[in-house]
């Protein structure tokens, strides 16, 4: 398949949960892999949406961005874009929860505890790899213990073809860096280290590596 011909579909940033107009749940996620992973498979002629959380980084140049806040906003848009990819790569950091209720003015200081109750978001990759065709799927896995065992796991339950983890939490690596260094699985059995460097070099490797399976 020409390059030119490739539509990849990429998730960055994180996403937010409201409590009310001002307060939110949410993570570090600064979307500067999902943004490299943008930049580089534009560079290799692929067209490229970016389904993106609120960042405060340049949209790459040549992508059609779409901005997105909360796990549902992200789902719709995912949703409607994948029937029509050849590869979905979710570097997202969805949230996983999201307050039950919504107070539509901001919530005043008691001066007491408070209890908040969480439902679950909305599975954004179970969700559209129900009904994967030929689509390539790439899951992330943000990891702090057991990185490759909780990645394996990801991969099978998320119905994934490669899943792409890194520990977080440590310096040098992973949110906010600008610097990362992943471990690559596939479903097939395959397993790679790359790094530690740069996140735009890790994703132009990255990039290569899933070119590679359209002309095999």
């Amino acid at each position: 398949m020409k390059a030119s011909n490739i539509s990849c579909l990429i998730s960055a940033g994180p996403t937010r949960e409201y409590f009310d107009p001002v307060r939110f749940l949410s993570n570090p996620s600064s979307g500067k892999m999902g943004y490299a992973m943008a930049e580089a498979a534009i560079k290799r002629g692929w067209q490229v949406d970016l389904v993106s959380g609120p960042v405060c980084l340049t949209s790459p140049e040549g992508a059609v961005v779409h901005p997105v806040i909360t796990g549902g906003d992200m789902l719709r848009e995912i949703d409607s874009l994948f029937d029509q990819c050849h590869i979905l790569i979710m570097t997202a950091a969805v949230m996983d929860y999201r307050p039950r209720s919504f107070s539509q003015q901001k919530l005043k200081k008691s001066g007491g505890t408070s209890t908040v109750e969480l439902d679950p978001v909305v599975d954004i990759l179970k969700t559209v790899t129900s009904r994967k065709s030929n689509q390539i799927v790439v899951a992330f896995a943000a990891e702090t213990e057991n990185l490759e065992a909780n990645a394996k796991k990801k991969l099978i339950v998320k119905n994934a073809d490669f899943i792409i983890a890194n520990h977080v939490g440590q310096a040098g690596s992973g949110f906010e860096s600008d610097n990362t260094e992943v471990t690559l699985l596939s479903a097939r059995g395959e397993r790679n280290n790359f790094g530690p460097d740069s996140k735009l070099v890790i994703a132009e490797i990255l990039i290569e590596r899933l070119a590679q399976e359209f002309t095999t």
